[in-house]
């Protein structure tokens, strides 16, 4: 059984991808609301959704979730949930938690916790909140 995430993006689902393609590697794979046939349902393609994302996949070592862009119309809000990266290096959590708060929000910079873990907590530019976990050697 696999368990992925599924990130709804306001039209800015490919540009979003490849932000985290350029943070962790991996591939992207992308449907278009035009790839769509006509007749399977669904909301019927604009000129305003025909190159959205209907359905994307991105996927990385260790790290695999799904994405698209919401239909016009969808209202966003805060939600109850935060993607998290566990590491063990600490540049690397340095890098990955730096290039993922670019331009976006840090609400908790990267620090050392009683836990034994180096932690911080995010909201990327697009809206999505990340924390990163860097456990530490004892």
């Amino acid at each position: 059984m696999d368990f992925e995430p599924y990130l709804l993006f306001d039209g800015k689902c490919e540009e979003a991808l490849n932000f985290y393609k350029g943070i962790f590697g991996g591939n992207i794979e992308l449907m278009r609301w035009s790839d769509a046939p006509k007749d399977a349902g669904g909301p019927p393609v604009t000129e305003e959704t025909k190159n959205r994302v209907m359905h994307g996949r991105f996927k990385a070592d260790g790290i695999a979730f799904m994405a698209g862009d919401a239909t016009p119309g969808k209202t966003y809000g805060e939600g109850p949930i935060s993607l998290s990266v566990g590491l063990t290096d600490v540049a690397a959590a340095d890098r990955i938690f730096n290039a993922l708060g670019a331009g976006g929000n840090v609400e908790m910079p990267m620090q050392e916790m009683f836990w034994g873990a180096k932690f911080g907590m995010l909201t990327d530019k697009y809206g999505i909140d990340w924390m990163v976990n860097c456990e530490l050697k004892k």
